[in-house]
Formats: C-alpha cells, structure tokens, sequence
C-alpha cells in the first residue's frame, strides 16, 4: 500500500510517503507557514519518488492534539485531498506519532510524552514500544505539569517532549527516580506516521474525509496570540 502522510500539529512541519516499500520524508521546523509548507513538501515527495497523488491508496495524518492553528491546518489539507481522490484517511496521534518517533531514534521502550501546551498545561500519554510499535498505557489528556503522573509499571520513564523543556524541575519532581534520562527536542514526524497507519491500514482501520476529524483535547481551542 502506497501512503502519504502529513503533519502541521507542532513546529515539525513534515510530510512522508510510502511508495513502492519505501519511506521519504521531508521536515522543517518552523512556528508559521505550515500551510504553505506542507504542499510544497507534497510536490518534492512526488517528483523524488517519480509519482504522483493518482498512485496513493490511503492518506494518514497526525490528527492532533497540537497547536489549534497548526491541527487544523493539516486536518483540512488530508480532507480536501481525501475529498477530491475519494481516498480512506488514517488519523494518528500526534503524541502516539512523537512516542513511535522518539523510540525509533532514541532506542527507548518505555515514554513520558510531554508537549507543550500552552496555558501552563502539558498534553500528555505515556508509551510502551512492544514488538516494535508504542501502545499508549493510558489517555491523552491535556493537564498542568503538576497532574503528570507515571503508570505503575516501570521504574524506567525517558521523558520526552517540550513539555519537558517547559516543565523540567515540575516533571522530574514528579517521576523522581522513575526517569531514566528526558529529550526535549522530540516531535512527531509523518515518517513515525506512516508506521503507525500501516497497521491500522492492515486491520480496516480507516475513515471517511468526513469523518477525519481533529483531536484538542481542550475545549477552549482560542489560538494564542503567535501560536502556530
């Protein structure tokens, strides 16, 4: 199965395709201009790969939660190509997506993710990579630093996210010395998406354009003045 994916719900703006078994990426940092980026990231991955959106069978994207501005965004963009191929949608999570990344690079099995927020509030789920794949130990949940709370099961956390940048003597308080080491500069990438959707991809797990809807986990979605 050929898969595009995208994702605007942090600074990592990215976009990834898997064509043929193998995975492209494209990645930038940036607060603003998502929008603009993700498209031209889109063109580059085509013409790299010698295709085009006729050969895609399915599009994933990080659904959020993220930046209000930033998941809505890539929510409308997977839409509207969704709409126009009639093709099935995959949505991620965006902490799951930064967990499957942060545990690939890192090496690492055991994740506190924690990204930054805004509004003194941290999103926030915590992973284990079992036979290769996170699988989130309980909900995401948007929450002040100080209600981060570590699973039971492991005395070997690797903190990762912004919110541990923001947070850092709050979270390392809090997990003691249930942490093993942290890594700040850790955000979810369409690479680690399309890891994720190839499964769900495999157990039927798809949607409708309509039905490829974002997550905030918070109920006051107003975009903070220069959040992107």
């Amino acid at each position: 199965m050929n898969i595009l994916a995208l994702d605007t719900c942090t600074e990592a703006c990215s976009a990834a395709l898997l064509y043929q078994g193998q995975v492209i990426e494209r990645v930038e940092i940036t607060q603003r201009g998502h929008s603009d980026l993700i498209l031209g990231m889109m063109e580059s991955l085509f013409k790299e790969a010698g295709t085009d959106i006729t050969t895609v069978d399915a599009i994933a994207f990080g659904r959020g939660p993220g930046s209000f501005t930033g998941v809505r965004v890539g929510t409308g963009v997977v839409q509207g190509i969704a709409f126009a191929r009639e093709l099935p949608v995959i949505p991620i999570s965006s902490l799951a997506a930064l967990a499957q990344d942060a545990a690939d690079t890192l090496d690492v099995d055991n994740l506190a993710v924690a990204m930054d927020a805004r509004m003194g509030e941290v999103y926030s789920c915590h992973y284990q990579r079992q036979a290769g794949l996170v699988v989130a130990l309980d909900d995401e949940r948007v929450c002040p630093p100080e209600q981060v709370t570590p699973p039971a099961i492991s005395d070997d956390w690797y903190g990762v996210g912004t919110g541990w940048g923001s947070y850092d003597n709050i979270l390392r308080e809090t997990f003691q010395n249930q942490l093993s080491a942290i890594s700040v500069e850790q955000y979810p990438k369409a690479s680690a998406i399309i890891k994720l959707a190839e499964v769900e991809a495999k157990a039927g797990r798809m949607v409708t354009a309509e039905q490829a809807l974002p997550v905030y986990l918070r109920n006051n979605v107003a975009k903070k003045k220069g959040e992107q």
